[in-house]
C-alpha cells in the first residue's frame, strides 16, 4: 500500500513541529537557568514557544484529516485520535478528582500531552488488532 501525500505532508509537518520543540524547550530550559527569577516578553516567549510547537501537532493532525483522501485511512486516524483523546481525558479527570482530595500529587497540566501521545500509541494498536480480526 503506498503512502498518500496527505500523509507525507503530515509526517513532515509533525517532523518539523517536533525539532521545533526540542529547540525551544532546551532553549527555555537553558533560559530559565541562566536567567533565575525572570519575568517579562523574553521569559514568557521561551515558556510559551514549546507549548505552541506542541499546538503544531495538533493542528498537523487536524489538516491530515482534512487532506486524507482515503476515506478508510482517515476513519484509522481519527478513530486513534479519540482513543487518544479519550485516555487522556479520563485519566487527567481521574487524577484531577484524586489531587483534589489529597490522594494523588499534583502533576503540571502540560504533561496531559504525553499521556495524549501514548493514547496515539494505543489507538494504533487498537487499530492494528481489529485489521487483524476482520482479515
Amino acid at each position: 500500500m503506498s503512502v498518500s501525500s496527505a500523509r507525507v505532508r503530515y509526517n513532515k509537518r509533525v517532523l518539523l513541529f517536533c525539532l521545533g520543540y526540542v529547540v525551544t524547550l532546551i532553549g527555555g530550559v537553558s533560559y530559565f537557568r541562566n536567567h533565575p527569577g525572570a519575568h517579562g516578553v523574553t521569559a514568557y516567549a521561551a515558556a510559551v514557544a514549546p507549548a505552541l510547537l506542541v499546538i503544531g501537532v495538533f493542528f498537523a493532525v487536524g489538516r491530515y484529516l482534512v487532506e486524507e483522501q482515503d476515506e478508510y485511512v482517515r476513519m484509522l486516524m481519527v478513530r486513534q485520535t479519540l482513543i487518544a483523546t479519550a485516555f487522556a481525558l479520563s485519566l487527567a479527570t481521574l487524577w484531577g478528582f484524586l489531587n483534589a482530595f489529597d490522594l494523588a500529587p499534583h502533576i503540571d497540566s502540560y504533561y496531559i500531552v504525553v499521556v495524549w501521545f501514548a493514547g496515539l500509541g494505543i489507538g494504533q494498536c487498537v487499530n492494528t488488532l481489529l485489521a487483524g480480526r476482520s482479515a
